[in-house]
C-alpha cells in the first residue's frame, strides 16, 4: 500500500491552490532585520503600524500576532464579555466565532446573502435582542459587506461593530477603506492573504482610547513599551493596569509587512485581472455561476469562487476530486459554522438556507498574485472537459 504524500511535497500538483509571494527584496530586508538589537515590540513595528494607518486612512493601527487576536482584543476593548451575544455570519472561518468565545460572550450564527456570502442585514434585524451587544460582519473574499446599513442598525440599537477585514486589505466602500466604519477593523497577514507576515494581524480604529487599550492588552497590560522601559527610568518600574495577553507582533514580521505593503496595489491589480480572466472563460460554461466583478478598489479579490449548479451534470465534490486527480488543487470556503461540533448548540437564524446551499455549490479556484494565464487555462480547460 502506497503511503499518501504530504500535500506540500506532492509533485503531481500542477496548479496549487495558493503560492505565497516572498521576493528577494523581502528576504534581504528580513536578513538585515535579524542584525537589530530589537527583535520585538520595537521601531519596525511602529513603522509598519504608521504605514498601515496611512494606507487605510485610519487614525491608529495596532500590530498583533494574528487576526484572531485582533478580533479578540477588539471585542475586549469594547467591553464585550460573559452574558453578551455577538452576531456572526454562518459562513466564515472559525476564528471569527472563536474570538467571540474567547471573551466569554456567545456567537449567534446569522444567515448570509446567497449572492456575495456576506452577512444578511435582514437576518441581523431578525436576531436582535437585549443580549446582543455587537455585530461582527466579515467582508467575505474581499467584497465589502453592506457596512453602511449595518452601521445604521448598530447606531439605532447601540451596538458595537467589529469589522472582520481578514480578506479585504485594499477594499473600499463609498471611498472609505473597510475597517474604518465600525469601532475597529481587523486584518490578517496569514500566508494565503494578499500580503503576508507569515503570521500576523492588525487592528485599525479612529478612537484613541480603543487604540490605547488594545496596545496595553497585547502586552500583558504593561503600561510601558520595551523601548520606553530601557530608555528612561528603571526598566522594571512599570504598572500592570489589568490582565492582558502576549499578542505582540515582532520586528521581523513587521519588516516583512512593510515590504509587502509597498506592493499592495500591484498585488491587488494582478488578482483583479486574474479574476476577470476566469470570468471571461468560465462564463461560457453551462452550470457554472461566476462571481460579479467589481471595480478593483471595491474588492481586494482575495478569493475566486464559482458555484456549481445542478445543470453542470456532476456535483461540486465530484469536480473537486476530478481536478485533484489531474493535479489542480481547489477547496471550499467555508464549511458553515453550525455544522461544527463546537457550534452546533449555538443560537442561530431560524433559516440558514443560503448558508447550506452555498456549502453544496461553492468551489474556490487557484488564485495567487503570480498566477499565469497558462495555469488558469489548465484549470479552465479541465473544468470544460469534465462538463462533457
Amino acid at each position: 500500500m502506497t503511503k499518501n504524500k504530504n500535500s506540500f511535497e506532492n509533485k503531481s500538483i500542477k496548479v496549487p491552490f495558493f503560492i505565497p509571494l516572498i521576493t528577494n527584496e523581502d528576504k534581504k530586508i528580513i536578513q538585515k532585520g535579524l542584525n537589530s538589537t530589537y527583535l520585538t515590540d520595537g521601531p519596525k513595528l511602529r513603522k509598519f503600524e504608521n504605514e498601515f494607518a496611512k494606507f487605510t486612512g485610519a487614525k491608529y493601527a495596532i500590530g498583533l500576532s494574528n487576526a484572531t487576536s485582533a478580533l479578540h482584543l477588539s471585542l475586549k476593548s469594547q467591553g464585550i464579555g460573559k452574558g453578551d451575544e455577538v452576531l456572526v455570519p454562518d459562513i466564515t472561518f472559525v476564528a471569527t466565532a472563536n474570538a467571540v468565545m474567547l471573551t466569554g460572550a456567545k456567537p449567534i450564527l446569522v444567515e448570509v446573502n446567497y449572492t456575495d456570502m456576506n452577512i444578511s442585514t435582514d437576518s441581523i434585524l431578525e436576531n436582535l435582542s437585549n443580549k446582543v451587544k455587537a455585530i461582527l460582519p466579515v467582508h467575505f473574499a474581499g467584497k465589502a459587506s453592506d457596512i453602511s446599513k449595518i452601521m445604521k442598525i448598530a447606531r439605532k440599537n447601540n451596538l458595537v461593530v467589529i469589522e472582520d477585514c481578514a480578506h479585504a486589505i485594499g477594499t473600499k466602500k463609498e471611498n472609505k477603506h473597510v475597517g474604518t466604519f465600525g469601532n475597529t477593523g481587523c486584518f490578517s497577514f496569514y500566508p494565503t492573504k494578499n500580503i503576508t507576515t507569515i503570521e500576523g494581524g492588525m487592528v485599525i480604529t479612529n478612537d484613541r482610547k480603543t487604540a490605547e487599550k488594545i496596545k496595553l492588552l497585547r502586552n500583558h497590560g504593561i503600561s510601558r513599551s520595551l523601548a520606553n522601559r530601557y530608555t528612561t527610568g528603571k526598566p522594571w518600574d512599570y504598572d500592570v493596569q489589568f490582565s492582558g495577553y502576549n499578542y505582540r507582533l515582532d520586528e521581523i514580521r513587521s519588516l516583512l509587512g512593510s515590504s509587502q505593503l509597498k506592493r499592495i496595489k500591484h498585488i491587488n491589480n494582478n488578482r483583479f485581472l486574474a479574476c476577470k480572466y476566469y470570468n471571461l472563460k468560465l462564463n461560457e460554461i453551462e452550470g457554472i455561476e461566476t462571481p460579479e466583478i467589481f471595480p478593483k478598489n471595491e474588492n481586494s479579490y482575495h478569493m475566486y469562487m464559482i458555484k456549481i449548479k445542478e445543470n453542470f451534470r456532476i456535483s461540486r465534490d465530484d469536480l473537486y476530486e476530478k481536478l485533484l486527480k489531474v493535479g489542480i488543487r481547489t477547496t471550499v470556503h467555508y464549511k458553515p459554522l453550525h455544522l461544527f461540533t463546537a457550534f452546533k448548540k449555538m443560537k442561530r437564524s431560524k433559516s440558514l438556507k443560503n448558508s447550506n446551499k452555498l456549502y453544496q455549490e461553492l468551489l474556490s479556484l487557484p488564485l495567487y498574485t503570480q498566477i499565469t494565464k497558462k495555469e488558469q487555462n489548465q484549470v479552465i480547460n479541465y473544468i470544460k472537459k469534465f462538463k462533457k
